[in-house]
């Protein structure tokens, strides 16, 4: 069995570099049979980000790969852009925590504000340091996404979140966090979740799997909404890492010839979870807003 040629194909997140592969890498993930991908701005330079102009650049640079996937591949990018979390502890070490923070929230701001003009579907990655920091810096870190998510709110969009690993435990504790800002659960994604937690245990949010085939498999019979994502990091240094952009539309695929009863709840990370989360339907063209 082929899949159903109305089922879009999609990435939730991956990154992708104007150093690295880049277009190449959406031509491959489009010749395997992917459709749309959610790309999700990141640093293209190394070093502290110690200005709000750098930000904005970042931002631009992404949009640019964005329109040159659509044109020379005719996959569909939607755009998550913010001040990735981490940024927060190099900037600290350079000019102190709180202006740090300041220089955060503006990012923020500027992130909200992109989501607003319709250059951006969702506030991602925000969130938390995956290491111990010291504790200034992890005050500023919480005090930034505790922001992050009043920004998203404002905007109406949903927030992308890169934190630990979670389970049933650390999802109450996020759903806690973002009920203190009035953040609507059903918008908040945790990106690259490695364990499936059942749907009465996440507290609302939206996990975004990496989709190694075990997860794959455990999760396709869950309920909505969830996604599958590679987290392609476009790396000249670690190909493939974290999982490589044709990934989504192999597993795709092999539901297909293997279990092709299950096809039609592929519907569920291409389709339905998109229309929950981000309230539009995937496009075959434009931004999806």
């Amino acid at each position: 069995m082929t899949l159903p040629p109305d089922l879009p194909v999609i990435d939730h997140h991956c990154h992708l570099s104007p150093t690295g592969e880049g277009v190449r890498a959406a031509g491959r993930f489009a010749r395997a049979g992917g459709t749309h991908l959610f790309l999700t701005t990141q640093s293209y330079a190394p070093g502290p980000i110690l200005r709000l102009e750098t930000y904005r650049e970042q931002f631009e640079t992404t949009e640019r790969l964005a329109k040159s996937i659509r044109t020379e591949t005719g996959v569909v990018v939607y755009l998550a852009v913010a001040p990735y979390p981490v940024d927060l502890v190099q900037a600290a070490a350079a000019i102190g925590a709180a202006p740090a923070l300041d220089l955060h929230r503006s990012a923020l701001d500027l992130a909200g504000r992109w989501v607003q003009e319709g250059r951006a579907v969702a506030l991602g990655e925000v969130g938390r340091a995956h290491f111990p920091v010291e504790p200034d810096v992890s005050a500023a870190i919480d005090e930034a996404f505790q922001y992050a998510l009043a920004v998203a709110r404002d905007a109406g969009c949903p927030a992308v979140v890169h934190s630990e690993n979670l389970d049933a435990d650390g999802m109450r504790a996020l759903a806690r966090l973002a009920s203190s800002v009035a953040f609507p659960l059903g918008r908040l994604v945790k990106h690259y979740q490695r364990t499936v937690v059942p749907p009465e245990a996440r507290s609302g949010i939206v996990p975004s799997y990496l989709a190694r085939r075990e997860l794959c498999a455990a999760n396709l019979r869950e309920d909505g909404p969830w996604f599958w994502e590679t987290d392609f990091l476009d790396d000249p240094k670690r190909p493939g890492a974290v999982l490589d952009l044709e990934t989504v539309p192999r597993r795709a695929k092999a539901v297909a010839e293997q279990h092709p009863e299950d096809v039609e709840r592929l519907r569920i990370p291409f389709v339905s979870s998109v229309e929950k989360v981000y309230g539009f339907a995937p496009s075959r063209e434009g931004s999806g807003r």
